[in-house]
């Protein structure tokens, strides 16, 4: 094969256990995402607009409908025989799972080797985010560091979710500290890295030696590197970016597109997002009542109201039927005279007439999982069990 510059390494096998019920069936990268997308097309188009066109895809939980989505990579437009996008199997005699997110690369350094890259991007399929990775390279190549993670500032009350650092005046990394109890920085990475791949090779190959290494880059890749006095430099990233590894991250990002935040943009001439077209939607979208600052998807037929909520391809909302602060997923059929609020509801689902599916308030978020049946006494005579998550976030 031709070496390529930078080769990127996409992790794309989380279970996604905190988006439950949407993920019983797929992988959590596969999530449906803004009326059209799902989750990992924001990273993939990332690469895509960046000019990154070699991309290994990682897949491990339920991968069949990640793996039918990304195909030969043609939406976008990286189907190249000399890099595109590749989706890696686990090594033969492998154990059935990857232990941690460096695992996962380590079991896969002959696809790196086979490149032989200079630089390595490690990146996500599970976060939403338009980035330019090549200023990242630049930053990284000006800097000389070993290996360079982007970050951005996130709220105090979130930040024992994620990896925390301190830097110094040059962005050279100080500390790291991944998930911890009582952070004493806000300054997290977005599990966005940039290695030399000689430095990433090396570390992956001790860390795989470790039995009492989780082979996690937040738990030991990054903290090993410090301790061993390698130079990690921070690339402050100015823009939009949301983990949506959680129900409430995923409902406030899709709220995200309806005015909170406006740097999230789905249609930006200069950095489109690419997704493969469904077969079973049509163009045509019938509104035949109110709709008040939403997205609707194609073939979505709306016969009721329709208010701050996003609806993806072939959804109907039936006469006299009301959908308030709400993501409706791709074929959600609503019957008539029935209320959805502060909602998401899976691919599928039929709320039957005269159903209510929500409480008022805005302090819950009710989550219904795909091809759900919602009858009319919902939620009152159905068993917690089969109502779907609740999670508070007022």
């Amino acid at each position: 094969m031709n070496k390529q510059e930078c080769v990127a390494m996409l992790l794309a096998g989380g279970e996604g256990t905190r988006l439950s019920p949407l993920t019983k069936n797929i992988a959590k990268p596969a999530v449906h995402f803004g009326g059209k997308y799902r989750i990992i097309d924001f990273t993939l188009s990332n690469c895509r607009n960046s000019g990154i066109d070699t991309v290994g895809v990682l897949t491990q939980y339920k991968p069949a409908v990640l793996h039918a989505h990304i195909g030969n990579g043609e939406a976008w437009g990286m189907e190249s025989e000399s890099g595109g996008i590749s989706i890696l199997e686990r090594q033969v005699g492998a154990p059935n799972a990857y232990s941690g997110t460096a695992d996962a690369i380590y079991q896969n350094l002959s696809y790196l080797r086979a490149h032989n890259p200079s630089y390595v991007l490690v990146i996500s399929g599970d976060h939403i985010y338009n980035m330019d990775y090549q200023k990242m390279l630049a930053h990284h190549k000006a800097s000389g560091a070993d290996a360079t993670l982007s970050v951005i500032p996130v709220k105090w009350e979130e930040a024992s979710r994620f990896g925390i650092m301190s830097t110094d005046d040059a962005h050279r990394v100080t500390g790291f500290a991944e998930k911890p109890v009582k952070p004493t920085s806000n300054l997290a990475s977005m599990g966005i890295y940039i290695f030399n791949w000689e430095v990433l090779r090396s570390s992956l190959e001790i860390d795989a030696m470790d039995e009492s290494s989780t082979h996690d880059f937040g738990k030991d890749i990054i903290p090993a590197l410090l301790d061993a006095g390698a130079y990690i430099s921070a690339y402050p990233f100015e823009g939009y970016w949301k983990d949506v590894g959680t129900i409430e991250s995923l409902w406030e990002s899709h709220m995200d597109l309806l005015g909170y935040t406006p740097r999230l943009q789905l249609d930006h001439e200069n950095w489109p997002v690419f997704t493969k077209e469904r077969g079973d939607a049509k163009s045509h979208v019938s509104l035949s009542a109110r709709v008040n600052n939403a997205v609707v998807g194609e073939g979505t037929s709306i016969y009721g109201s329709v208010s701050h909520s996003v609806l993806f391809d072939g959804v109907r909302v039936g006469e006299n039927s009301r959908v308030l602060n709400s993501v409706i997923m791709p074929g959600v059929q609503i019957g008539k005279n029935a209320l959805v609020l502060n909602a998401i509801v899976g691919e599928g689902t039929i709320i039957k007439d005269g159903a209510i599916v929500g409480k008022p308030g805005g302090s819950e978020l009710t989550v219904i999982g795909e091809k759900a049946i919602i009858g009319r006494h919902y939620p009152a005579s159905i068993p917690a069990k089969l109502t779907g998550t609740r999670v508070n976030f007022g």
